[in-house]
Order: structure tokens, then sequence, then C-alpha cells
């Protein structure tokens, strides 16, 4: 996640296309280099538009809560097999819409709404959707002369529609779970050609311009047309609205041949307080609400040392939402790709506690609500509603429509160390070995831009990299990894391959000239490779086989930073709108996208190069809905501050409610120096975040983990060994989210869903269903206060095994050494408790099953184990996974799924149970009946029983009884 990267965002200065004089480009590289170097604390927000400098948004929030324009036809009403479909009409413009209503399997209903005869197609998102979604009967239960009532094949779901103004009600039982259009914001601005005068008149107008306050009309219309109408009030031809059909932000022209093609639309949901999601923002968990601000802003983007506490877009966008309140979560994705703005606005906002008690005592009977609206620069309304009705119902229906997270080769779970830049084959190889002389685990050294030949990806720098296959071996021998970078921009050198080939074969992104799309990044003037291109994505992936990457091997996995797209020389630092994309379609439509398929393509590269055996590990910046497919994000190039280590914790919670469960922050801060308590504790936090990777700028200080004096370099060894201990239960919460959709590191409200002081909790969360964790992220702390959900619950603390009883809000005292992890009551959690050099030298370790029983003596959990890098656990069931069970003073293992089989040499090397009794004696009987007497320990002042050696392999079924 690079960049120093003041870049071209030194004040004042824009880069202008550079000339083709070899001596003149070094010259403009060094003058750019030093500019990098100047002090920059933070973003130059002058560089990123607000809502009020983009003309789409702008022009849409002028618009405000009313009575809409638009009227459903309901004598077009046609129930189809799959859908019911019906026109709407903007009485003030006359153009007609078409809208058309499914009901999904899984409890969703999805809602599109298009022009019903544009001039030619709008863009719709492409392969974000693992498949058609399968659809259920839809069936008209009622009608009137102003509304018809579609009801579901479940019998509990109906959607009311009300013809004018126009309105959908959507209803679970006798519940309203959300009204769309009830404020009226629909905003369909249809495709039409331009008039001669419009050319004029933006050639002329004011730069502030005037207001809109409704769709444009289609180009037929006489200017006064909207004069003439009753109803809504009197509006202006807004046809001559500045940014129309040209938009200028600083130096930088957007044409728009297309005109103005914006889309709208409001959601209300009553009863909810809470809104969660559309990452990607450095802010809390809780969405605010954005009245007096700006919206959320979707539209990725490279920024430099991002603020925190904002609604700036960052390098990704998932436009996913999740509401909850303590009977309900439904979702809602905004299924398009284009920049996209999202207001949120409540009717409680503002109300301090003692309001809304005064508000209870008084009887005061309004009902909480929140109310969002979504805006989008191009592409049609495609909206799918998440009906839950539970948190773990709404992870598994957005799975259904995007599909899960990838199960990440296992070693990825473990330790990465990174940083801008390891110098050379040496560097590398001390640095690997300064892991093993303090016996400090890790299983993945980086390589960032500078190891590669003038920055031309896919090759090696010849001097400081010499001999790849001979370092990667090295590594190898030792079971580790190496990752490193490929950027999607290709450096403009007739001597270079691989750029040759992209011109060659016409695969580049194209100018709105038609001629390739070039910028400025890494290695100075480069081209875009156009990743919409299927063909492109192809042959990129191959570009990845063995023959075709010189000096790689299995061990080595790569990193696609700067996907956003990122362009220094561009408008907001990425690619001009106007670039045109396969299939003619310009950047405006599918800029979202273009990261996303960039780790699509690469992940299919590493895949094919095994032949489809190998699983791939790819690292992405950017990223869109879908993303989870295709590996693990990072929250980009955050600072060595204490806010950059709060922010990481809300920010990949947010994720994860989006369906990117593989998501990590730079430990220790990408900018600046950590000190060494920063530092500590981010390691600490990092342990118990899902991807672990530290990485610095190249111009900070060097860090790894033993340059901070020997007592910290303990203190990381031991947060880092804690990580390792828990690999098998990461690596099953991962292969249940593999399954299901479900967040690996979640808020507790998922857990907890009617504890209402969970819903704004983001400075602990829970790992799966198991583990409670609190970070400790305040300089100088000498205590957190952790709260302990769930009534009539026990937790037990990860490390002295202590017992608590919830709810309670416990004070921890902590020292430099101390991590606050708790243990849910009723749990079971397999670790390996052996310290090795990397994760696969673990593999035929013994495990060590934790049980935290709960005030009923009963505990469960579960074990998934695979050979931890294939796809043979996909194609041939080679895997086992396990339910453990203790009820009745017997601990059981068996099987959770019986299609897998596995043959593994790891066994049980020991059993801990949390709030056990002395038993008098402890036996293990076998899946053959045989009988074993085990030795035991039983600690009476913290109630813990230790079982030693069962010695089961644990393949088997089993059963130890408490006598």
């Amino acid at each position: 996640g690079e960049d120093l990267k003041g870049r071209s965002k030194v004040k004042g200065r824009e880069f202008v296309k550079m000339a083709a004089v070899i001596d003149w480009l070094h010259w403009l590289v060094l003058i750019w280099i030093s500019l990098l170097v100047m002090p920059s604390l933070t973003v130059d927000r002058s560089n990123f538009k607000t809502c009020e400098q983009s003309s789409f948004c702008k022009r849409q929030r002028s618009k405000s809560p009313g009575n809409s324009p638009y009227r459903a036809l309901l004598d077009s009403l046609e129930l189809k097999e799959t859908s019911v479909k019906l026109q709407l009409i903007n009485e003030v413009n006359k153009v007609p819409l078409l809208l058309e209503v499914y009901g999904l399997q899984g409890n969703i209903a999805r809602i599109k709404i298009n022009e019903l005869n544009p001039i030619k197609p709008r863009y719709e998102v492409s392969d974000v959707l693992v498949q058609d979604p399968v659809t259920v009967p839809l069936k008209v239960s009622g009608r009137d002369e102003n509304s018809a009532e579609l009801s579901f094949a479940d019998g509990v779901h109906k959607i009311l529609i009300t013809s004018k103004p126009f309105r959908m009600d959507i209803t679970a039982g006798s519940h309203l779970v959300a009204s769309v259009n009830s404020r009226g914001l629909l905003f369909f601005e249809p495709l039409r050609k331009r008039k001669e005068s419009d050319t004029k008149k933006e050639e002329t107008a004011d730069e502030e311009g005037k207001e809109a306050t409704s769709d444009d009309p289609p180009a037929e219309e006489e200017p006064d047309v909207k004069e003439k109408e009753p109803e809504p009030p009197k509006e202006k031809d807004v046809d001559d609205e500045p940014g129309m059909w040209e938009e200028t932000f600083k130096t930088h022209t957007d044409t728009k041949p297309n005109g103005p093609t914006s889309i709208g639309l409001d959601f209300s949901l009553p009863g909810f307080e809470y809104v969660y999601g559309i990452p990607e923002h450095g802010d809390t968990l809780r969405l605010k609400t954005t009245d007096g601000g700006d919206p959320y802003r979707l539209y990725n983007l490279d920024v430099f040392q991002y603020e925190l506490y904002n609604p700036m877009a960052l390098y990704g966008a998932i436009p996913v939402m999740l509401a909850h309140n303590t009977q309900r979560t439904l979702g809602l994705f905004w299924h398009n790709a284009a920049e996209t703005w999202v207001d949120i606005s409540s009717n409680t906002a503002g109300k301090t506690l003692f309001g809304k008690m005064l508000d209870f005592v008084q009887g005061a009977n309004e009902i909480p609500q929140t109310d969002v609206r979504w805006m989008s620069e191009s592409g049609i309304i495609d909206v799918f509603v998440l009906l839950g009705p539970s948190p773990f119902d709404v992870f598994k229906q957005y799975a259904s429509l995007t599909g899960t997270q990838a199960l990440p080769p296992l070693f990825s779970l473990g330790y990465h160390q990174c940083r801008w830049n390891y110098n050379d084959e040496e560097d590398v190889r001390n640095v690997d070995a300064g892991f093993d002389e303090r016996d400090i685990p890790y299983d993945v050294i980086w390589l960032d831009i500078e190891h590669a030949d003038g920055k031309r990806y896919f090759t090696w720098d010849p001097n400081k990299f010499p001999n790849p296959k001979g370092m990667l071996q090295n590594l190898a021998n030792k079971k580790r990894k190496l990752v490193s970078i490929v950027d999607p921009h290709i450096k403009i050198d007739n001597g270079y391959v691989v750029h040759e080939k992209l011109r060659i074969k016409k695969y580049y992104t194209k100018n709105k000239d038609g001629n390739d799309y070039e910028g400025w990044c890494w290695p100075g003037s480069v081209a875009y490779p156009d990743f919409t291109n299927p063909e492109m994505r192809s042959w990129w992936a191959n570009m990845f086989s063995y023959d075709k990457y010189e000096g790689s091997m299995e061990n080595l996995f790569v990193w696609n930073d700067m996907n956003e797209p990122s362009v220094f020389n561009g408008p907001e630092v990425t690619m001009h709108k106007d670039a045109i994309h396969f299939g003619d379609w310009e950047h405006r439509d599918i800029h979202n996208l273009y990261a996303f398929y960039v780790g699509m393509s690469t992940y299919e590269g590493l895949a094919q190069r095994s032949g489809g055996l190998e699983r791939p590990f790819v690292l992405v910046r950017g990223f869109f809905a879908g993303s989870q497919r295709y590996g693990a994000v990072w929250t980009g190039d955050n600072a060595a501050e204490w806010d950059h280590l709060k922010i990481s914790i809300p920010m990949c919670l947010s994720l994860g409610l989006a369906g990117v469960s593989f998501c990590g922050a730079d430990v220790g801060g990408f900018f600046k120096h950590p000190s060494s308590e920063l530092l500590v504790r981010w390691y600490q936090a990092g342990a118990y975040q899902p991807f672990m990777r530290a990485h610095a700028h190249i111009d900070t200080p060097r860090r790894e983990p033993w340059l901070f004096g020997e007592e910290n370099t303990q203190l990381i060894r031991v947060a880092l060994l804690e990580r390792y201990r828990l690999l098998p239960y990461w690596y099953t919460i991962f292969y249940n989210a593999y399954r299901t959709g479900e967040p690996v590191m979640r808020p507790l409200w998922v857990e907890y869903p009617e504890d209402v002081s969970t819903f704004a909790m983001d400075d602990q969360y829970m790992l799966g269903r198991a583990l409670l964790v609190h970070p400790v992220t305040e300089q100088g702390a000498r205590g957190v206060q952790v709260y302990l959900p769930g009534n009539g619950e026990v937790w037990y603390d990860d490390h002295t095994h202590q017992k608590y009883s919830a709810p309670q809000t416990l004070y921890v005292s902590v020292t430099m050494d101390t991590i606050p992890v708790f243990q849910r009551g009723g749990t079971i959690i397999p670790r390996k408790d052996r310290s090795r050099r990397s994760s696969s030298c673990m593999q035929s370790d013994p495990y060590t099953l934790y049980v935290a029983l709960n005030t009923r003596n009963y505990a469960e959990g579960d074990l998934f184990e695979d050979d931890g890098h294939t796809f043979n656990f996909e194609k041939k069931n080679a895997y086992i996974h396990k339910k453990y069970i203790f009820s009745n003073n017997s601990l059981s293992s068996r099987s959770a799924d019986v299609n897998g089989q596995f043959a593994t040499a790891s066994w049980i090397e020991r059993v801990v149970i949390m709030g056990a009794a002395r038993p008098t004696s402890v036996h293990l009987t076998n899946a053959d009946g045989s009988k074993l007497t085990l030795d035991f320990e039983h600690n009476a002042e913290t109630s813990v029983l230790t079982i030693r050696k069962p010695a089961v392999n644990t393949a088997t079924d089993w059963t130890i009884s408490l006598l």
C-alpha cells in the first residue's frame, strides 16, 4: 500500500504529460522523488471531491423529500414466471421506466428500475453475482385502483406497490420492514442526445450554476415543459446545469458524451436506529447520519494517509448496508459500480440518552426510523433487499449472491513481514535468519516495488535479485513463502515484453479519443490493462505461469496494490471517467469494478499455474462486492498513530459485515515511526485480526520485531506465539465463513442481537462465536473496560482461566504483556501449543482442546482440517470436520460432515476443561469400544481440569467420560 506518496499531491502542482526523451523522463523522476520526500502529514482533501463538487450528487441532493413525480401504471402490471413487471411514468418529463420485482430464494427481494426504451443500453454490473439468482414465484394477492399487493411464496413477506405517488412497502407478517421511495427521492436521468443549444449553455454557464430540482427532461422536450406542469411545483429546465455534459475538477475535464445519467432511490427503515457497512471508510462501526455534511462516498481512490472519522471515499467500495434492531436484521445491496454517495438520516439523530428516556417517560410513541438515500452516477437501479430476519440469515443471503470468503491457504493466516522495501537477496536472507535466531515464528516475507527491474512487474532487478529461485528455495527449505508486488499499471517501454504484448493485442484501456490511456505511476509513464476485457484477464492470468513469470516458484504469491486504479496525474488520483473499456463502456460505469477484476484475474492466474490444484493467496488494496472470493484486503496506507490502531477494528468489522472476512491493517502503521509501546500494542491487536502483516514506508527506520530492545522483542514474540497457537481455530472459523458467509471477526451484536448495549460497540469484538477480544489501544493504558455480554452466561479469561459471570462490565488491569481475551462459556477451541518457525512446520503437531463450560455444564465447538493448501477439500472432499460436544460429563468427538475423509497424523495431546469439578477418574472410549484410563490434574482454585494424552487421532470418533 504505497504512496510516500505525497506524490503529485503537492499543492498547486500537476504533472504534465511526459516527454518521450528518456533523459527528460529521468530528470522528471528525480524532481518528483524530491517532492515526495517533503513532509506531508495528512491527506490533501482538495484533491478529492465533495458532494458539492460532484455535479450529479449536487443535483440529486438539491431534490428535497416530498411527493414523487413518479406514478406506477398498474394497468401495465405483468405477472411473469420469475418476476412482476410494470411501468413507471415521470409525470413531469413523461419518460417511462420499467420496474421489475423479483422474489429470490432465501428470503430476498430484488428491485430493478431501468428506462423502458433507452436510446442505447445502460450499463449493468457483470461478474459480481456468482450466478443468476434463483427466483421464487410471486403472486398478486390484492389490488385496488391505487395499489397492488404482491405476496412471496413463504406467505410471510409482501410488497405493496402504491401507484400515486409511487412507493413500495415491504412487510413481514404485520410488520413494515422497509419502504421504497416513501420520501419521493427516486431519481432517474434518462439517456438523451445533446442539443446544440446545450453546447452553448455549457460553454457560457457560470461555474456555480443553478441547482436542479428534478430529473432532467429528455432532449426532445421543450425547455419550458416543466413550467406547464401543475404538480410537482414548477421547475426550471435543468439541461443548462453546469456539469451535465462536461465537468471540470481542478485541471481535469470530464467529457460526458451520454450526458447526465445518474440514478437515485431512497429507503425508509422503520424501527431501525443502527446501520452498518458500506465500506471502506475510516470511521466508526455504526454509520453516522450525514445531515449537514457530505454523504458517505463509495469510489475507489488512492488516498494518501487518509483522515479518520469522516465519510471520504477510500480504496475499496462495497455498496452493502445492514440495519439491525432487537427484532430483526435487514440488508441492502446496491448493485452498481459507478461513483456512489449514500445519505443517512434518522429521526433519533442528536437525541441524548436522557432525551430518549424522557420520550419514554412522557409516552412519546415515535418509532425510530433511519432513512437511506443511494445516488450513483450511471447504470441502472438494481437493489437486493436481504430480509433476514437474523444476522446470520443476512450473511447467508448476501453470500448466495456474491459468494463467500475464499478459504485461505493455512500459511496466509500466519504472520507476514513486509516493508517498502527489502533491499536485495542478502537483506531477505538476513531478515529471515533474524526470526530464527530469536525463535519468532513467521510465514511470509514480502517484496515491494523496488524488487522489480525498473518497476517492470513480472521481472526482478538483476543486481539486487539475481537469483530469485535460489532465494525462494532457501525460504521453501524452512517452509516459508514470499509475496511479490504486481501492480496493474505497466511501464511504457518498447523493450519491455509485457508492455509490447499488451499494446499489440490492444488490451490497454483507451482514452476518449481511442488511443491507449496513459498516466503516471511508480514506473513513470504507464498504461493500464483493461481488466474488464475477459480476453485480457485470461492473458494476465497466464502471465503468472511459471514459464511466463521468470524466477517464480510454488511458494511465490502476489500482492496487487494501486488497483483502484491509481493514476498519479489523473483526476482525484485515478482514471479519467471518460476513458473507454471493453464493450465501449465508459470508466464512469465500471470504476469500482476495476479493482475487483484485477484481484479476480490474479487469483485465477495463481490457481491456473498449478493446474487448479493449489489455493492462491492474493492481497488487494482496492475491492468491490464479491472481492471476498479472491483473497485478502487491508486497510491501506495508515499511520503509526494510536487513532489508526483504534480504527483498524471498526474498519475490519465493517468489511466482515459486507462479506470480506480476510482483513487486516499494516501492523505498526505504514507512515511514520511508532513508539515501542504503540508497536507492541499493535502486534498484540494484530495477532487477533484475520490478516496480520507488518508493513512500513521506505523512509521509516527499520522496525523488524527485534529492533526495539529485548523486552519488547519478547512481548512481540509472545503475541505472535499466541496467534500461532490459535491457527487451528482461525482456520476453522475461516472454513465456516467459506461455507456460510458469516464473518470471522464480528461485532458483538451479531452474537447478541437483542443486547442494545452492544449495537454501537467497536472497541471489542468476537472471533467466531467463542472468543471476545478487547485490544489495548490507548497510550499509557493501565486498564480497559471489557463488556461481557449474555444474560446468565459465563466467560473465562483466556490466559488465567478465571471465570466471570455475565452480563457485566469488567475493569481489566493491563500491563505491557496483557492482551484482554475471553473465551465464552459453552464453547470449545482447538489449539496447537508447540512453538514452530512457521505454520507448515506445525502440520502434524498435536492439538489441545480448550473446553469452556457454561452454567449448564455444556460446551460445543468444531475443528476443520485438510492439507492446508490445495483445493482437494473442495474437489475431492479431502478434509475432516469434527464436532466436539461436552454434555453429561462426557466430551465426544463426532463427524460434523460425513462427506469429508482425510488422513491426518495429528492427534489430541491434551484437553483443558474450564469450570469443571474434580472427577474421580477419567476414561477414554474409542470408536471400536476399547477403553483407556487417562491421567488428569485438577486445579481447585480455578476449577480447571487438564486431561493428559488421550493420544487419539483427530480423524477418529471417541468419547472422554468424567466419572
